[in-house]
């Protein structure tokens, strides 16, 4: 079956209860979070932690509960941790190689080189000290700090069990990005978990994309990590933490435009939205906040009947590279979404700096999905690194691909197209882990081992 028949096939009914509330629920607005790694020295006592998590992590959406709604503590576990606990080599074989063989170990399909190389990354990522993830998110420090007692009760009870790294995360007072645009407008509607898509002409995704022991896109149920209550209702995590050379850009964009106007139009031909959030594809002149503020608009849009040949937002732009909704592209797109989830850290650089103050600041994102290597990796490497797929070969995404000050943009323009030339990388790898996010009767199952 081809992934357009797959859309039109009955919908299936999810797990809601068994699949944790960090998977599925969208990131809220304004956001405060906290990221955790530890490492288990003692199976007996990871398995002793994982029990005392449980009644932390929660499945399904938050509920009505005001002091729950949008606020949820994740528990995820990479390769090193699920062997750290004793799990069987049998259930580990039966693991994507990708998580397997962990982040730091896939650098060359992923572009992290140079800068991003993992010989440069912040302790421990990239190493086997990295066993299990936890991650809260929450509108507020009051409603993060109820999410997460519990599972702070949890570590700090356990000997045996060491916080190895952590960072907290949380929206900056601009409600932007460090780049200056707004993020988390864009995301897919799911097959069965009742959470309506972003874009209103998109059909929901198969639930199979991104939860375990479902049907995706294909037809099929992806591969899972045996036995099945181990597998089924999990899910895999990508957490990459991500430093943005905020001067670097403002720099860039002083020296290849003209004005203050000039150096916004080129930013959001570069991103494919304005700092707002209004899309180039529905207001290509000019930044539209009303647009931007409006979710029943925002993301109306397709990029085939709308702008297919770029004049409005090119198709080299970060947006449109890492979802191409309807374009007319080498592939199928709807093999390769993923839910998206960036967090902001360290300060802003003030407004109008164009000096690198050396000061950490960046983004934590996660990126979740069901296939590793059809979806994050493919992304990464094809669609960010690579512009074959849009016909424009050696183009790499402005924003997010590795450039080493010979990149290069075409931007779309009448009578002729214009090459912006010489792009450094804004974007540096500080780290990054695949996990693995199982579902709470796995959770329970792992806790309960021997």
């Amino acid at each position: 079956m081809n992934a357009a028949a797959s859309t039109s096939a009955p919908s299936i009914r999810l797990e809601i209860d068994d699949i944790q509330s960090g998977a599925l629920h969208h990131r809220p607005a304004p956001y405060v979070g906290w990221f955790l790694f530890l490492r288990v020295d003692d199976r007996h006592a990871g398995r002793a932690l994982l029990r005392r998590l449980l009644p932390a992590v929660e499945g399904g959406l938050p509920g009505a509960d005001p002091n729950k709604k949008d606020a949820w503590a994740a528990v995820a576990l990479t390769y090193q941790g699920l062997r750290a606990l004793g799990v069987p080599q049998e259930s580990l074989d039966s693991f994507p190689l990708q998580f397997q063989q962990g982040m730091a170990a896939r650098a060359d399909v992923l572009g992290d080189v140079g800068e991003s190389d993992p010989t440069h990354w912040e302790p421990p990522f990239g190493t086997p000290d990295v066993h299990i993830v936890l991650s809260g998110l929450a509108p507020d420090a009051a409603r993060l700090e109820k999410a997460l007692e519990r599972a702070r009760a949890a570590y700090q009870e356990t000997p045996g069990v060491e916080v190895i790294w952590q960072q907290e995360v949380q929206q900056l007072p601009t409600g932007r990005t460090s780049f200056g645009f707004r993020d988390g407008i864009s995301y897919p509607g799911i097959e069965g978990s009742g959470i309506p898509g972003s874009n209103p002409q998109e059909a929901p995704i198969k639930a199979g994309e991104f939860i375990l022991g479902y049907p995706d896109e294909t037809g099929n149920l992806p591969p899972m990590p045996q036995p099945e209550i181990l597998g089924r209702n999990g899910t895999y995590l990508a957490v990459r933490k991500l430093h943005t050379k905020v001067a670097a850009w403002r720099q860039f964009l002083r020296a290849n435009a003209s004005g203050p106007e000039g150096e916004a139009l080129l930013g959001a031909k570069m991103i494919g939205r304005w700092p707002s959030g209004a899309p180039l594809t529905l207001s290509p002149d000019q930044d539209d906040p009303e647009l931007a503020a409006d979710p029943h608009r925002n993301n109306d849009f397709l990029y085939r009947e709308d702008d297919d040949r770029g004049f409005k937002c090119p198709a080299g732009a970060h947006i449109r590279r890492v979802n191409p909704r309807d374009a007319t592209i080498i592939g199928v797109a709807r093999l390769h979404r993923i839910i998206r989830r960036g967090t902001s850290y360290g300060p802003p650089l003030p407004d109008g700096v164009l000096e690198d103050d050396g000061a950490d600041r960046g983004l934590v994102g996660v990126f979740i999905g069901a296939h590793l290597g059809r979806q994050f990796e493919f992304i990464k490497s094809e669609w960010v690194n690579n512009g074959n797929f849009i016909g424009y070969s050696g183009e790499k995404d402005p924003v997010a691909g590795h450039h080493d000050g010979t990149g290069s943009l075409t931007i779309p323009e009448k009578p002729v197209r214009r090459r912006v030339q010489n792009l450094p990388s804004f974007v540096v790898t500080r780290g990054g882990e695949y996990c693995f996010l199982p579902g709470l009767r796995a959770l329970r199952w792992l806790s309960e081992l021997e």
